[in-house]
């Protein structure tokens, strides 16, 4: 698992301390689905979910910044214990680095996944870009890293467990579920 990524894009992970993400498109598969009462609905990856709460426990820390307001959103982060939410911000490289200068994080410590051009910018900002293949073309074409999963699909917890290998804490992070079942006499 450790050696699926060149040993480059490791070594530019090993330096991120913090993880901003985009909503539509990489948390979720980009569709907005809207009930006939208009209310809006959105699926998460469970996957994805369990791969942030990991990285969080490993030290680094996870924002997310997205264009759309959405209490769905909002719930989601608070559930996964997520401290940074920016919603409403269609300019996510300002928003950005107004949240990492308080935190004292340079450029190259910072990771940014996004998939669409509001992306593209702060993408290009953060020292380790990350979209998906179902993301733009020119997202894509500017990314250090296209995850093989798509947006929604749990292409978060591939980036995640790639944080997570290039800080050397993945097989810590996945030992406690290989253990042996004593109940099952393993």
């Amino acid at each position: 698992m450790q050696n699926q990524w060149p040993e480059s894009l490791l070594a530019k992970a090993a330096l991120i301390r913090l993880i901003a993400l985009d909503v539509d498109g990489i948390m979720s598969d980009g569709k907005l689905y809207f009930s006939a009462t208009g209310d809006e609905l959105k699926a998460f990856n469970i996957l994805d979910g369990l791969g942030l709460k990991q990285l969080i426990a490993a030290g680094i820390t996870v924002a997310v910044i997205t264009g759309r307001k959405s209490p769905l959103t909002e719930k989601r982060m608070r559930d996964l214990g997520i401290p940074h939410l920016v919603q409403g911000r269609e300019d996510k490289k300002a928003a950005l680095q107004e949240l990492v200068s308080t935190m004292n994080i340079r450029p190259e410590a910072i990771a940014y996944m996004g998939d669409d051009l509001p992306d593209l910018p702060a993408l290009r900002f953060a020292g380790l870009g990350i979209t998906v293949p179902n993301g733009y073309w020119l997202v894509r074409q500017h990314a250090d890293y296209c995850t093989r999963a798509g947006g929604g699909d749990g292409a978060v917890r591939e980036a995640c467990d790639l944080l997570l290998s290039a800080h050397g804490k993945l097989d810590a992070a996945l030992a406690p579920y290989l253990e042996p079942d004593q109940e099952a006499g393993r």
